[in-house]
């Protein structure tokens, strides 16, 4: 008889994504799937992606790029994704940059450097739900303050860093994952000035923001004079070039990025140098505005197909967000209604959604779920739909 398997305490409580789960139910073609966060594999620059590569390995010195290399990062890479920042209103310089594996990484390695087990995280509620799981697995205890649809409750953030001192805060504050809320500019000012008053470290995720469809762009909570010592932001490739890339950065604070550094080291020295060197070809060569100008078409008519179909979609009683960007939109079902229940009613007519359920790290508004509008085109929007508010009728 075989002992029996031991694994690490650190994993108990850590459930697995719903949405990973749902990837292998909904592969059949059939179904129209609104519940990945996926980017459209037919709006990848395919042929530009592969030139840089090939160019970057065809160079006298490509083989260089095979090698082992420094942790912080490929140098020409950081240099324009630091140049993209700046023109976007974060001034930033390379050597603020740490390159990492997506940055769902740099959220791993900022939990490493910052969390032992039973220190505080504050989470807006409902956030991510990976990063729920990276909290978790860091052994942290997440306390959440409630929002609305102009995003975080500063005055529920003052009394939450009040009462349970919270050493880190984590927002998706443009274009939430998973309500598509974007924090005002205003209550971006009051969290700053409470995080600096509080010293709470802030983690501000930012994949979503060059995907906007609709009004001026808001500053980054990084660019807050206020918290400018406090403030990690996290970017990533995988929404405006592709996330096979696995290419994200973190721009940190001067005093946390030797500590970063380290957790980078023991976690996989570096990041892939052939996939950098080539995404740096790629920046140095290509109109990425443009192709972000595409994509940006592409989505809008994608988001107004869903959000024009919601009101012959949802039961009547329903409420859901209007992004002016990103892949998501979040719709509450009227009181009584379970969506997890709902979702096996769906799946019966080839389509998919995400319960709300697990974007909640306390107690979870079962009526809630994400649809995600980036996958499919327009009219597999308006077909989706269809079908999704038969499954709504048959409930």
């Amino acid at each position: 008889m075989s002992a029996p398997m031991v694994f690490a305490q650190r994993l108990r409580g850590v459930a697995s994504s719903p949405v990973r789960d749902l990837l292998a139910l909904i592969s059949r073609p059939e179904v129209i799937s609104f519940a990945g966060g996926l980017p459209a594999p037919e709006l990848f620059d395919l042929d530009g992606l592969r030139a840089a590569f090939d160019r970057v390995l065809s160079a006298p010195d490509g083989r260089r790029h095979l090698q082992y290399a420094p942790t912080e990062g490929n140098v020409d890479l950081r240099e324009l994704v630091a140049g993209r920042m700046t023109v976007r209103g974060l001034p930033t310089a390379a050597e603020d940059l740490l390159i990492t594996t997506g940055s769902q990484q740099a959220l791993t390695l900022i939990a490493t450097a910052l969390l032992d087990p039973g220190v505080v995280v504050a989470v807006e509620e409902p956030t991510y739900l990976a990063a729920l799981q990276c909290f978790q697995l860091a052994g942290a205890r997440i306390v959440t303050v409630p929002s609305d649809d102009d995003g975080i409750d500063p005055a529920a953030l003052e009394a939450v860093l009040r009462t349970e001192w919270p050493r880190m805060l984590y927002l998706v504050p443009t274009f939430a994952n998973p309500t598509g809320r974007t924090l005002t500019p205003a209550r971006r000012a009051e969290v700053a000035d409470l995080a600096a008053a509080h010293g709470t470290w802030v983690v501000e995720d930012d994949p979503y923001g060059e995907l906007r469809y609709r009004g001026e762009p808001v500053p980054a909570l990084a660019a807050q004079p206020a918290a400018a010592d406090r403030v990690l932001h996290l970017g990533s490739f995988s929404k405006i070039a592709a996330p096979g890339l696995r290419l994200g950065w973190v721009r940190s604070p001067a005093s946390l990025r030797p500590v970063l550094t380290v957790a980078k080291q023991a976690a996989d020295l570096h990041t892939s140098t052939i996939d950098q060197a080539a995404a740096a070809e790629y920046l140095a060569t290509t109109d990425l505005d443009a192709h972000v100008s595409g994509l940006r078409d592409a989505y809008r008519a994608r988001r107004d197909a869903m959000i024009a179909a919601m009101p012959h979609t949802a039961p009547p009683g329903s409420r859901w967000t209007d992004p002016d960007g990103g892949m998501f939109t979040w719709l509450r079902l009227p009181a009584g209604s379970d969506s997890a229940a709902l979702l096996p009613k769906a799946l019966q007519r080839n389509v998919a959604f995400v319960p709300g359920a697990p974007f909640y790290a306390t107690q979870p508004d079962p009526a809630t779920l994400r649809l995600s509008f980036t996958t499919h085109t327009a009219e597999e929007i308006t077909e989706g739909m269809r079908r999704l508010a038969e499954a709504f009728a048959a409930a």
